[in-house]
């Protein structure tokens, strides 16, 4: 059996194989609320042989939306409307996962596809929050710096929104810790410039990021994974880096989180990043030896022999696709097609597996 194709556990949940489909926002969302969009961009990967589809950064409050059009998961309302979802994709032998966000000063922006730029409240946005008063770059709001109250509400928020994550019927929960958002700008000196126990040394830049994973870590069930994102560097000189990432995982990995998702960038604008294929596999590789911790490849993995030389290496555990994913929902079918691997069809697809 291929590495790809071979089973992964952790906990009490086996994934059928190494392909988690990666968060992806959808900006497809009103008022939070997840619909059928959603249930066919989800699902559909599901179907297409993917062991772990994770829901896009979904938002422990409103304001911690990247745009008005985000996913959500601070009420009720919430909750029931993954309900179905969760369902259906469990209905395939697919994981469904969630990610937990707050978008920081990231939020109030319009969607991508219309240039993103910021939104003020006449365009439905709102004032966004964050460790310091430093906006993300030249044409963004400054953002109000959170005071100790604030924080606490954070936090109070993360676990509220795990525990609908549970009722919802996800399996695996994924804190968002990087790209530029709230947990991140708080780990980065050059977005945290905070004199309190929340800013300035590591352990205080860390503070906040670990409670909260702590905090979650006891919300969840011991028998569900839980999964971290992080930015392993800024790509900028005096910011968050992988010497700090590894110190950080180190500490996840004592407070019961089981898997590190390996990204990196995004907090700054105009930092000079070297994209190729696989560029970051190396943080993964690190990271899953230098902190003793599951990790799983992401960004830039395309085709099933550069995944599966991935995982043969030892470099990660796992790899996230998302890009791909997009252009091709069964690219986990046609990836088992090239490895020579009989991997089970959807019944309603059998007659188009041959041939």
């Amino acid at each position: 059996m291929s590495h790809l194709f071979s089973p992964f556990t952790l906990r009490s949940i086996t994934f059928k194989n190494r392909i988690f489909v990666s968060p992806m926002c959808q900006y497809s969302s009103q008022d939070g609320l997840a619909n059928d969009w959603h249930l066919v961009h989800l699902g559909s990967r599901a179907v297409g042989g993917a062991s772990l589809v994770i829901v896009e950064a979904t938002a422990v409050s409103p304001e911690g939306r990247i745009s008005p059009w985000d996913s959500g998961l601070w009420s009720d309302r919430h909750t029931q409307a993954f309900t179905g979802i969760t369902a259906f994709i469990k209905a395939q032998g697919c994981v469904p996962g969630i990610q937990l966000a707050h978008a920081g000063r990231k939020a109030s922006t319009d969607a991508p596809w219309r240039a993103g730029r910021p939104l003020d409240e006449s365009a439905g946005g709102w004032q966004p929050l964050a460790p310091s008063p430093i906006p993300f770059d030249a044409i963004a709001p400054v953002p109000r710096a959170l005071s100790a109250a604030d924080i606490a509400q954070v936090a109070d928020q993360f676990d509220a929104a795990a525990d609908r994550a549970l009722q919802a019927g996800f399996e695996v929960l994924e804190l968002h810790m990087a790209h530029g958002y709230l947990l991140h700008e708080f780990l980065s000196p050059l977005s945290n410039q905070r004199t309190d126990a929340f800013g300035a040394t590591l352990e205080n830049r860390m503070r906040l990021p670990l409670e909260i994973a702590e905090r979650v870590r006891k919300r969840w069930p011991d028998h569900l994974p839980l999964f971290v994102r992080i930015s392993c560097t800024d790509w900028a000189d005096g910011g968050w880096d992988l010497a700090q990432s590894i110190q950080l995982c180190r500490k996840l990995k004592t407070i019961g989180v089981d898997l590190i998702d390996c990204s990196s960038a995004a907090l700054v604008p105009h930092v000079r990043i070297p994209i190729g294929p696989g560029f970051q596999v190396p943080f993964a590789e690190t990271i899953r030896c230098d902190a003793h911790i599951a990790t799983g490849a992401v960004g830039l993995i395309t085709h099933p022999v550069q995944a599966e030389q991935i995982l043969c290496n030892g470099q990660a555990d796992a790899v996230l696709l998302a890009r791909e994913m997009l252009r091709d929902p069964y690219w986990p079918l046609h990836a088992a097609r090239i490895l020579g691997e009989d991997i089970q069809w959807p019944a309603q697809y059998d007659r188009a597996k041959t041939g």
